[in-house]
């Protein structure tokens, strides 16, 4: 006599360790760490246009008697200038799928977020020169431009990345279509990688 065949169905197949940690590390740097890598990029030219503008004013560039030729005066003015130069990197390139229709506001919000910053640049610049006494152009630059530009990168990134350029904001940019055209505009990517980068970003989806 035959046997009854079994009406159970096969088991699935485990998902492979190697599958899991992939889609881990592919969610760590869809969500954060390309974000982290363009941003670096981005603050790294902000920084040198910091550093020329805030040294350019501190040896007298507009005069040794001038209000931005002191160290706070100076650092104001180099990182308005750098606060400018970050947004557009930023806007066309880093969170570029996420800007804001609304560019006005975007800008004030990223400006909010920019004083902010360098309110941690000049509570450290200010310590060192004002109490602690470190007066030299070298103490100043450790003070402000590394120690103060350190914390205040870390805490910009994370208001751009959740706030300013969050997900979860309303009138952003959206679509394949105009990702790829906002990847053609920007500085560091051609129209293929950007096209490419929005169809593997719908196929996704």
């Amino acid at each position: 006599m035959s046997e009854p065949s079994s009406s159970t169905e096969p088991a699935s197949p485990p998902v492979a360790p190697g599958g899991r940690l992939t889609r881990l590390i592919r969610s760590f740097w869809d969500k954060l760490l390309r974000y982290a890598l363009k941003f670096g990029v981005v603050g790294g030219v902000g920084f040198v246009v910091d550093f020329a503008v805030f040294n350019g004013l501190r040896v007298g560039g507009l005069g040794e008697a001038h209000l931005l030729s002191g160290p706070i005066g100076a650092k104001v003015a180099a990182v308005a200038v750098a606060t400018v130069v970050t947004w557009f990197g930023n806007r066309y390139w880093t969170f570029r799928e996420h800007r804001r229709k609304n560019y006005v506001r975007e800008l004030l919000e990223f400006a909010v977020v920019a004083v902010s910053g360098l309110l941690i640049n000049l509570l450290c610049l200010w310590i060192s020169h004002y109490v602690l006494g470190f007066t030299s152009l070298l103490a100043d630059n450790i003070s402000g431009q590394f120690i103060g530009t350190a914390l205040a990168t870390l805490f910009r990134f994370l208001l751009y990345r959740y706030w300013v350029f969050g997900h979860h904001r309303s009138g952003t940019v959206v679509g394949a279509e105009e990702q790829a055209e906002a990847g053609a505009a920007a500085i560091f990517e051609d129209d293929a990688f950007a096209a490419a980068d929005a169809q593997a970003k719908k196929r996704r989806s």
